[in-house]
Parts: structure tokens; sequence; C-alpha cells
């Protein structure tokens, strides 16, 4: 995938996208559509067929959760949605993480995280920031049935699979799964990719909502306690 990731903006503020479209155009990323509200967004998808969507999620009228629920919806080849937000923990976007989000940033942004956000989402990885995705995922599982949480069985998943999505949702990277379970990282990307299919996921964010969902790991849980479990997961085999 060697060509420039094609970008819709969606956010009310004209200076926010103004301000991102200068960014993305000068790194060579090619800004599709620019849209003001959730109905401008879901429309511009259907038009211009984007690889990235940039979604604010206060917005009028429709706001980003219900566009990002509508374009997510079914279709197989949607765009990777990134959610933008003034807070680092807001219902909503708990809410857009278990609707299919891809992840979140802050409005104020770097311009280098902004472009390497867009990079890493159209590539296929989640834009997770590990302890606050986990913490936000910590204050609102099982709390807010309205936000479309995801229900998935796990008991197609091995063992080892069940550590793995164990440690992942803890913020663990595929370097640390790997130097924890004693695996290649080939063999961990293996294993998450086997997760992700199994149940029907579309990215690591949306496993770090069903591992919270399903109980597999607790609000609450400890740095401790993922230490343990990656200590406890190396005497096996991958």
């Amino acid at each position: 995938m060697n060509s420039a990731p094609r970008v819709v903006v969606a956010d009310d503020q004209a200076l926010v996208r103004t301000g991102f479209r200068l960014i993305l155009d000068a790194h060579g990323i090619e800004v599709v559509a620019e849209a003001t509200d959730g109905a401008e967004a879901v429309d511009a998808v259907r038009r211009t067929r984007p690889d990235v969507v940039l979604m604010d999620i206060r917005m009028p009228d429709m706001d980003g959760l219900e566009a990002t629920r509508r374009i997510l919806a079914g279709a197989g080849d949607a765009p990777r949605v990134v959610m933008l937000t003034t807070f680092d923990l807001d219902h909503y976007v708990y809410a857009a993480l278990a609707a299919g989000a891809s992840g979140f940033l802050l409005k104020d942004v770097t311009p280098e995280h902004l472009v390497a956000a867009v990079r890493t989402v159209r590539a296929g990885d989640a834009l997770l920031a590990p302890t606050i995705t986990r913490r936000l995922v910590e204050r609102f599982a099982h709390r807010a049935p309205e936000t479309a949480a995801l229900h998935r069985d796990l008991a197609a998943l091995t063992p080892r699979e069940l550590d793995v999505l164990r440690l992942l949702a803890q913020g663990l990277s595929n370097a640390e799964l790997a130097t924890g379970l004693h695996l290649s990282e080939a063999t961990v990307k293996t294993h998450v990719s086997h997760i992700l299919a199994k149940l029907s996921l579309r990215d690591r964010a949306q496993a770090v909502v069903v591992a919270y969902e399903t109980g597999l790991v607790s609000p609450g849980a400890s740095e401790d306690t993922a230490a343990g479990t990656t200590r406890a997961g190396g005497r096996g085999r991958g």
C-alpha cells in the first residue's frame, strides 16, 4: 500500500478543518472532502471513498458518533475512522470505539502526530494511547448499554489467544507481548490476526473494548496484574 492516504475531515469548526488540511497537504496526504456535520460526513464518505475519516464527536444535527456508526455499518471496505475530541476521557469516545472507530486524537495534536496517526490507521493498526484508552474503557465498560457495546463469545479463542487478548487490553504493544510471552513478534501478530478474525473485529481498539465488556479484563486491573499475567503466560508455548 504505497499510495498516499485519502482523508475526509469532519468538524464544525472551519479553523480545525483548514488547519488539518494544511498539515496533511504539506505531507502529501490528500484531503478529498470536508464536512461540517455528521450527515455531510456520511455523504462525503459515500462520494469519495476515503481511506481515513477524521471525525469530530460533537457536531450539530448528526453528531460524529452516529455518523461513525452509519459509515462503518456493514460495509467491508469502510474507511478507518479516528475520532477528534477536546477531552481525553469522554464517554462518546468509548462509544465510538465500541462502534468501530480505530482510535481517537485530541484536537491539539501536533502536526507530526496527526500525520503519523493517519498513516497508522490507514495501515490497519489501531490508534491507541494505551494508558488513556485503558482508563477510558475501565470508566465506562458495562455502564452504558446504549453505547453499542460489543458482545462476543470468547469460546472460539484458544488459551494462548486469550492470553494475548488479555495483555493487549492492558495496552501492551506487539513487541511487549512478544517479550512477555516469549514469542516472536511474527507469532504475536498471527495471534492478534486470529483474534480479530474469530471475533469479527476491525482492529485492536475494538479488541480492548471486548476484553472489558466480556469480563476477560476487569475494570481497575492494575499494572501489577498485567505484569503477573505476562509472567504467567510466558510459561506456555505459542
